[in-house]
């Protein structure tokens, strides 16, 4: 039963939690994310341009194998998924706008996962590689696993809000635990690699850190030079600063065949669900609500 957990547990796993998340959000939260969209337009533009930016100036200046520069670039390119969702949900943020976030850049990736790596192969490994990224399975992904389960969350707190509200604290417990059984097998036992060293991990845990942190401070400052209220600006810090380590393995072991670029994925994912909520506890704290101007 090879890639068990990452072909069948994950999938659904994503899912129940999307479809949790739904629970504490309306048909007007997504109403005003689109009706209002300066938030999303800000947070997609972060994602997009700024994250790569960030991980191609830490790969520049850190002395990291080329392989692992090429890792690092490709986690950078990934969207946050319902990982990001549930930092968001937990510390009370925007999910809303969190989950449209996730939506909308895992389908832009089509496009920018293949540039990003196809130009840190060039630049780090002077290679040139085609990347492909299958259209319509990523769309469906993104159809059966972010918005069925998130509008059929809301369809039910539409009709039962009080069995949702009941259901709210609960949630906030069951959700992460669920994800972290799941995802630690899609890390250690799919894709566990048994040439990997204690080493390594060590090694590359500040260069992920790095990338984590400080993508999640200039997430957070553009959106507050931006005049984003303070829920906007935590929530699209999170996003921005925690990316979907699953598809970035994918990309890396299947799509490039290398099990050194997917080791950069595997050591941010086994950490990085607990310094973005670290963080964003930290900002949340930290930020005020602008005065209207």
């Amino acid at each position: 039963m090879a890639n068990l957990f990452s072909s069948y547990f994950l999938p659904v796993t994503l899912a129940v939690i999307t479809l949790g998340m739904g629970l504490s959000i309306t048909h007007q939260d997504f109403k005003n994310v689109f009706l209002k969209p300066r938030a999303i337009v800000i947070g997609i533009c972060c994602q997009i341009l700024l994250l790569p930016l960030i991980a191609f100036s830490i790969a520049l200046l850190t002395g990291i194998n080329p392989y692992l520069k090429v890792g690092l670039i490709i986690i950078a390119a990934c969207p946050g998924g319902a990982t990001s969702n549930l930092v968001t949900y937990l510390l009370s943020g925007n999910v809303a706008l969190s989950i449209s976030m996730t939506a909308m850049n895992s389908l832009i990736t089509l496009v920018s996962i293949p540039l990003n790596v196809s130009l840190a192969l060039f630049v780090f490994l002077h290679q040139d590689a085609e990347i492909h990224l299958d259209v319509w399975d990523t769309i469906l992904k993104v159809f059966l696993l972010t918005i069925v389960p998130a509008y059929i969350g809301v369809t039910i707190r539409h009709h039962k809000s009080k069995f949702a509200d009941q259901l709210n604290r609960p949630l906030k417990v069951i959700l992460p635990l669920i994800l972290l059984v799941v995802y630690l097998g899609v890390l250690f036992i799919d894709e566990g690699d048994k040439t990997t060293t204690r080493m390594d991990f060590i090694n590359l845990i500040p260069v992920a850190l790095l990338l984590n942190a400080s993508s999640m401070f200039l997430g957070w400052q553009i959106a507050y030079l931006s005049k984003l209220k303070r829920r906007e600006r935590y929530t699209i810090a999170i996003e921005v600063g925690l990316q979907n380590s699953a598809l970035a393995i994918f990309v890396a072991s299947t799509l490039l065949g290398s099990r050194q670029m997917a080791l950069v994925a595997v050591v941010y994912g086994s950490f990085t669900f607990f310094s973005t909520a670290l963080f964003g506890w930290g900002i949340k704290k930290i930020s005020k609500e602008r005065p209207s101007t």
